[in-house]
């Protein structure tokens, strides 16, 4: 039986750790679907077009077995059981986020008792960095410097075409 695994969130924008996330779960599943969520909880930073031409390039950069596909309405556990996929995957950096990624995997279980959620533990150069913490740079003086180093040279590209 295939190993499917979805890997979703906001992307807003994505980060090196969500590249490693994608790289990881490439190599531990025989196939990974990078859903990108519409969260209601967060305002949106990026339009769906810049998510879109931003996981084109990324797709690019990927193992053949990463795919990326949006998810608008509906639960994340629901989608994995309609596309096949029996595992969500999930990174946690600190403990607020294992506290935040347990509870979700149990309601995800409690939705589809099938789908299992795998945690990933990233590298110590990638446990601080996050879509909050790029976007707090943002528009600070000199943030260039401290964004670059923490996401994709394609992320990087067009947030620096596309911020005043």
């Amino acid at each position: 039986m295939k190993k499917i695994a979805i890997y979703a969130g906001s992307f807003e924008p994505p980060t090196l750790g969500h590249l490693w996330m994608m790289r990881q779960g490439a190599m531990l599943f025989d196939e990974l679907i990078v859903v990108f969520a519409v969260n209601p909880d967060k305002k949106g930073f990026l339009t769906t077009a810049q998510r879109q031409k931003l996981f084109s390039s990324l797709e690019a950069e990927l193992p053949a077995n990463v795919r990326f596909v949006e998810l608008s309405k509906g639960f994340v556990a629901d989608f994995a059981v309609e596309n096949g996929a029996r595992y969500l995957l999930r990174g946690i950096r600190n403990a607020a986020d294992f506290e935040y990624e347990k509870s979700m995997a149990r309601i995800n279980a409690s939705m589809q008792p099938g789908v299992q959620t795998v945690f990933l533990t990233p590298p110590p150069e990638l446990e601080n960095v996050s879509s909050s913490l790029v976007r707090g740079f943002i528009g600070q003086p000199h943030w260039e410097r401290w964004v670059k180093p923490i996401v994709p040279d394609c992320v990087f590209k067009l947030l620096t075409e596309e911020t005043p």
